[in-house]
């Protein structure tokens, strides 16, 4: 009685799982299967009635061998069922039934396999293979997604990484590296997040050091980036100190000072030197000051840059990291997707409203024929804004290396 039980609860618990809506990109998905493969059996039913009725001349197809009609006949045959299995798995991810999904993909991937196989015997390596490889690829994932097994595999570790995350979260501990080897992790959301809260502290020591030392009182816009209180050369400064220092977070005071400094310079010569080449732009200029090279950077600011990374790495890499994890846990991905689609699409701007002004600048923009985007800048971002917005930055076309 209890083996019949059991059999019973594992069917009721299949009947549970089958159906679960999928997210609306699989769904999306779905319905394209369904159309696409419904218009290839069409085709196939088109062709098959040419053929029976005398339309489509056979005789002009170039057969070299037998065993090259027999492999084009398997292949035929085979592309045929995967249209079909291509509606009924379209119709499985409409209607949530994962288990079937998964199992029906299975099969595809196999028949996508012969597919590739006989492909390959018939062509070689050539570009009709890739549609077929592409096909082979999502159905792979698509199965992953689909079993229900992996399915609340992936819910158990998710339920128990959660778990983890807020237990840290609550400690104040959320993105200290466990090993040892370095104070935090170095994955995508640590370092993102250490870059733009440096693009806001740089930008606002740069402000209030050209406003009390430069010119005294005299307020001047140091913002990189069109939009926001952001000066990326911090930032990015930033995530080079901390990767670069990571496991030295603990170590003498003057290792630290002397590897960001001399980080710190290079990346300010570099930044200097591209802007330069790529769009005329000069920043900044130290020429005349003491041990300067060729203007992009000098003593007094490496020794800055090192004085700023050992301040980051020992006090605010901690009260960062407590800031941040002050973002609710359960928030904090679709927190940093959203602003990290909000950086890519500011930084990519800027770097397309310079290109414009360039161009303007050096009288080589094509107004007839602009693109999309040269268009839009051109509308909202002008010469007058660009020198307002950048403030600190001046443009001779001369003195870059455009062709």
């Amino acid at each position: 009685m209890s083996a019949i039980k059991k059999s019973l609860d594992i069917k009721q618990n299949e009947r549970n799982d089958e159906i679960e809506e999928y997210p609306l990109l699989v769904r999306i998905f779905g319905v394209a299967s369904i159309i696409a493969g419904a218009l290839q059996v069409i085709l196939f039913v088109q062709a098959l009635l040419a053929v029976f009725f005398g339309r489509l001349d056979l005789s002009r197809i170039e057969i070299h061998t037998a065993t090259t009609l027999v492999i084009g006949i398997i292949v035929l045959v085979l592309s045929v069922a995967l249209a079909v299995m291509f509606v009924i798995l379209g119709v499985r991810l409409v209607l949530g039934k994962r288990h079937k999904a998964a199992l029906i993909a299975t099969t595809m991937i196999a028949i996508e396999a012969l597919v590739l196989v006989c492909g390959f015997m018939i062509t070689g390596l050539s570009g009709l293979l890739i549609a077929p490889g592409v096909n082979m690829i999502i159905l792979i994932v698509l199965e992953s997604y689909s079993d229900p097994a992996l399915r609340d595999e992936r819910r158990l570790q998710r339920r128990l990484h959660e778990l983890e995350w807020k237990a840290e979260a609550e400690d104040g501990t959320l993105g200290r590296d466990t090993t040892g080897r370095g104070y935090i992790t170095l994955n995508f959301f640590n370092i993102f997040w250490v870059f733009v809260i440096c693009c806001i502290l740089g930008l606002i020591v740069e402000v209030i050091w050209h406003m009390v030392v430069v010119e005294p009182g005299i307020y001047q816009d140091r913002a990189g980036l069109l939009y926001g209180p952001f000066s990326p050369i911090y930032g990015v400064g930033a995530v080079l100190m901390t990767v670069a220092l990571n496991r030295f977070h603990d170590r003498n005071p003057l290792i630290i000072f002397v590897i960001s400094a001399i980080i710190g310079g290079a990346f300010e010569f570099f930044v200097s030197w591209f802007m330069e080449v790529a769009f005329g732009i000069v920043a900044w200029d130290y020429s005349g000051t003491f041990l300067n090279i060729a203007g992009r950077t000098n003593f007094m600011f490496m020794c800055m840059w090192g004085a700023l990374g050992l301040l980051w790495v020992k006090f605010a890499l901690p009260i960062m990291l407590k800031i941040v994890n002050r973002i609710p846990w359960n928030w904090r991905y679709v927190v940093t997707a959203i602003c990290t689609l909000f950086m890519v699409v500011d930084c990519v701007l800027t770097l397309a409203s310079f290109d414009c002004w360039f161009q303007r600048e050096a009288n080589t923009m094509d107004y007839e024929n602009p693109s999309a985007i040269v268009e839009f800048c051109n509308e909202h971002y002008d010469n007058d804004f660009m020198t307002h917005r950048f403030q600190s930055m001046t443009m001779n076309p001369d003195n870059a290396s455009r062709a």
